[in-house]
């Protein structure tokens, strides 16, 4: 798979966000990069959301944080941020 498509729009290329986890293909930190990159994306949306320009995807940011959290990478090891953004 080309990482830089996956990172572009990993909703593209995974139908749901515990499929990154099983991926055999990508390294422990690629999978970590892509859920990353696809949890930023689903508080995007929610943030545009609130601003009443909804119409995209269905809100998958429990399902992403899951399975970040199945991988090691949870509350636990990572400072929540208290906007949704992802950051202060």
């Amino acid at each position: 798979m080309n990482m830089e498509k996956l990172l572009q729009n990993p909703a593209d290329s995974f139908a749901q966000p515990q499929d990154v986890c099983t991926d055999s293909s990508l390294s422990l930190a690629d999978k970590i990069k892509i859920l990353r990159r696809w949890e930023y994306d689903a508080r995007e949306l929610q943030v545009a959301d609130e601003e009443n320009m909804s119409g995209g995807p269905p809100d998958q940011l429990g399902d992403i944080l899951a399975a970040l959290h199945s991988l090691g990478e949870g509350s636990a090891s990572r400072s929540v941020s208290p906007t949704k953004h992802g950051g202060t």
